[in-house]
């Protein structure tokens, strides 16, 4: 895993070669070179440049022998994950951590990442400063475009890092952190990068097993590294609540992080432009929520409880979620929402309104004569949307909360979290993406990591998300047509946790090793990368 290292400048300069920084001497005129140190030989008895014999004696009118000049071949493009997307080469020595060098910034707001990588290259931080010289690395905000986007210039010995934005600039960083620690030095030349989709998530079900706080700052690290910018966090299902509650805490499990270690989680992954995305899933995976109040749980003409579900006939119901939701907008403070709105089950059986006549009796009452426990799903994710949307957060629901045929819509910014294609009445990708939606791309073919593989799940390699999944595949092995590319805002590599004993944290941790890797290459440029998968696993064995 790649880790923050306080100190590489010692071990980089001692056990890992110049690279792209050798040359050769050459004679002031660009001839070819020789040994270094040698005059370039001619014709036998002349030394090279002079046109005299050597026992003669040199005249005025002698040209004088040149000092002899390095030059060096043309660079090559630097070795990183994800690939840099365009590089121009240039002759030159390259630039690596030397003693005396700097890390200076342009704007305080780069001070963060200034100080980070001054720490991870062994370099000093600078600060803000106009004095460039040798050795230095300089970060400055700037230019315009995508605000992921920078511009890298390696010359005369150092180092310019420029973006629009904060991010940038920081994934220049990474870019340059990946070229010391995987060949010594950072190529010659110019290096412009930015990212194919603004949306470039790993997910995390903390639920059904809990990580260890160091685990997940681990797994921040990694991601920042990577130039992943979101970490989702699901952390309410029917097995387990993990987050500290102070308007529920009866709900909560005894193996949770506390709001402390939460604020620790998201302060680290805001210093690497992640953002937490919280799932509080409703109104099915609600079963630890419900154990503490068994009065809201939803139960079916028989009286038998439903698994997880919650009785969304109840205004009861609705000021509980709601309670949560409006608790955990002040703890997670990104821009991005989870709703959740998966396999409620009042809607997986053949005749929802027969089995569940309270659902069915109150949207008639809501929605008139020809309302269906469908239509009240679709009020339910609505409303818990305008609580969520009072917050200022862009938010998401899984796409078999979507459903077909009801007489209420589903908010028109809502985008859709695309997982499968299993679902009743399941509609192709294609279907939302025709109808505006924005969706985003968890395709359970490739990118679902399960634990213990319950029912038809494998573990998914990097081979095959290397090989084979872009992010227009968001269904099956199948791509959607390109003019949709656009709606397609990236996607997410997902971990859950269903038999959580499975597997151990530091076997998870490298069971998804690769498979992040090869998904973030996608996401950062969708097209046929350059190396093959074995280079590309060696790129990243060598990186760390």
């Amino acid at each position: 895993m790649i880790r923050k290292r306080a100190v590489l400048a010692a071990a980089v300069v001692g056990t890992v070669a110049l690279g792209t920084g050798v040359g050769v001497w050459a004679s002031a005129d660009g001839g070819g070179g020789g040994p270094a140190g040698h005059a370039r030989q001619t014709s036998p008895g002349r030394v090279a440049g002079t046109g005299a014999d050597p026992g003669r004696p040199a005249t005025a009118s002698a040209s004088p022998r040149p000092s002899p000049s390095r030059s060096y071949p043309l660079s090559q493009a630097p070795r990183t994950i994800p690939a840099v997307r365009s590089h121009t080469p240039a002759r030159g020595p390259g630039w690596r951590p030397r003693p005396g060098g700097r890390v200076l910034v342009s704007d305080p707001a780069l001070a963060d990442e200034g100080r980070l990588t001054a720490g991870e290259l062994g370099l000093a931080y600078g600060g803000r400063k106009n004095d460039v010289r040798a050795g230095d690395v300089r970060l400055a905000l700037g230019g315009g475009g995508d605000r992921e986007s920078y511009t890298m210039t390696v010359r005369d010995g150092r180092v310019d890092i420029t973006g629009p934005g904060e991010a940038g600039v920081f994934y220049g960083t990474r870019t340059l952190k990946q070229e010391v620690h995987g060949g010594g030095t950072a190529p010659e030349g110019v290096v412009r990068d930015q990212p194919a989709k603004p949306v470039r998530g790993f997910m995390l079900d903390i639920a059904r097993k809990p990580y260890s706080e160091a685990w997940i700052e681990d797994r921040i690290r990694e991601l920042g590294d990577l130039k992943y910018n979101e970490l989702g966090l699901h952390f309410s299902d029917d097995q387990a609540f993990r987050i500290q509650s102070d308007t529920h805490p009866e709900i909560v499990s005894p193996d949770h992080l506390t709001k402390a270690q939460v604020k620790r989680i998201v302060a680290l992954a805001d210093s690497r432009h992640i953002t937490v995305v919280p799932e509080i899933d409703s109104p099915g995976h609600l079963g630890a929520v419900l154990a503490a109040h068994p009065d809201l749980q939803l139960r079916n003409v028989n009286g038998v409880a439903t698994r997880g579900a919650i009785d969304i006939s109840k205004d009861a119901s609705a000021r509980l979620v709601d309670d949560l939701l409006n608790e955990y907008a002040g703890l997670f403070t990104g821009d991005r929402w989870h709703l959740g709105g998966d396999e409620y089950q009042a809607l997986t059986v053949r005749d929802p309104q027969a089995s569940y006549p309270q659902l069915a009796a109150a949207a008639r009452q809501k929605y008139g004569a020809g309302g269906t426990v469908a239509d009240l799903a679709t009020g339910w994710l609505d409303a818990r949307a305008d609580t969520v949307r009072a917050h200022h957060r862009t938010m998401r629901a899984w796409n078999d909360g979507f459903f077909r045929g009801t007489s209420v819509r589903p908010a028109g910014d809502l985008q859709v979290a695309y997982w499968t294609g299993k679902e009743i009445g399941a509609r192709p990708p294609a279907e939302y993406l025709a109808a505006g939606r924005k969706v985003l791309n968890y395709n359970d073919e490739y990118l679902y990591y399960v634990l213990g593989q319950p029912q038809t799940f494998v573990y998914p390699t990097g081979q095959r998300i290397y090989e084979q999944w872009t992010p227009r595949v968001l269904r099956g092995t199948t791509a959607v047509p390109a003019r949709y590319d656009g709606q397609i805002l990236g996607g997410s590599f997902a971990v859950w946790s269903d038999r959580p004993g499975a597997q151990t944290e530091g076997q998870v941790a490298a069971g998804i090793r690769m498979p992040l890797r090869a998904t973030v290459q996608k996401l950062w440029d969708a097209r046929t990368p350059a190396l093959s998968w074995t280079d590309f696993r060696r790129l990243a064995d060598r990186l760390g």
